[in-house]
C-alpha cells in the first residue's frame, strides 16, 4: 500500500518548527528594506517590494505571541499566497530561519492535541515530526482573519495591491 505524503517548507520561529505546504510558497527571500504601515497591527512589520508589487510583511514571532527580535543572517521572508474568505492574497511571512522542503507522510500527521481546555488551535492543521522535533503544520487561511486582511489592505494603495 502506498503512503501518501505532501511536501512542506519547514521554518523556525523561536524554538518551534512550523510547516507550510509548498504550493502556498512563491519564494523565499532575505530580509531587506521594509516600509512601515501607519496604524497597522503590531505583527505587521510593514510592506516590501516584490517585483514592483507591495506585499504586506507579517512577523510570525509577534503573530504567535512571542517577542520580536532583531533580524539575523538566518532571518527569511516566505512570500506566500493564502485564501482568506473568498479572496486570495499575497503576504510575506518573516521567520527566524527556513530549514528545508520535506515530505511528511499523511499517516504520520496527527490533529492538534487535545489539552483539556479551550485554546486557539484553529490555525494548526496538524502535527508531524522532523527528526525528534514536532512540526506544526499551519492552516494559513485560519491564521489570518478577514477583518485583519481588510485592515492590512486598507493601508496599501490600491494600485500597489496584489
Amino acid at each position: 500500500m502506498a503512503d501518501n505524503s505532501s511536501q512542506y517548507v519547514t521554518l523556525g520561529v523561536g524554538d518551534d518548527v512550523f510547516a507550510i505546504e509548498v504550493g502556498h510558497v512563491h519564494e523565499i527571500l532575505e530580509l531587506g528594506p521594509v516600509s512601515r504601515l501607519p496604524s497597522a497591527p503590531k505583527h505587521i512589520m510593514g510592506m516590501i517590494d516584490v517585483r514592483r508589487r507591495a506585499v504586506p510583511l507579517v512577523d510570525l514571532r509577534v503573530k504567535m505571541g512571542l517577542d520580536p527580535i532583531e533580524a539575523t543572517h538566518n532571518t527569511r521572508i516566505l512570500v506566500i499566497d493564502v485564501e482568506v474568505g473568498s479572496r486570495r492574497i499575497v503576504l510575506g511571512l518573516v521567520a527566524d530561519r527556513v530549514y528545508e522542503v520535506t515530505d511528511l507522510a499523511e499517516r504520520s500527521v496527527a490533529p492538534p492535541p487535545d489539552i483539556g481546555i479551550s485554546w486557539q488551535s484553529d490555525y494548526i492543521k496538524g502535527v508531524g515530526r522532523r527528526g525528534e522535533k514536532f512540526v506544526i503544520i499551519l492552516n494559513l487561511s485560519r491564521l489570518f482573519s478577514d477583518a485583519e486582511v481588510a485592515a492590512i489592505r486598507g493601508n496599501i494603495p490600491e494600485s500597489q495591491q496584489a
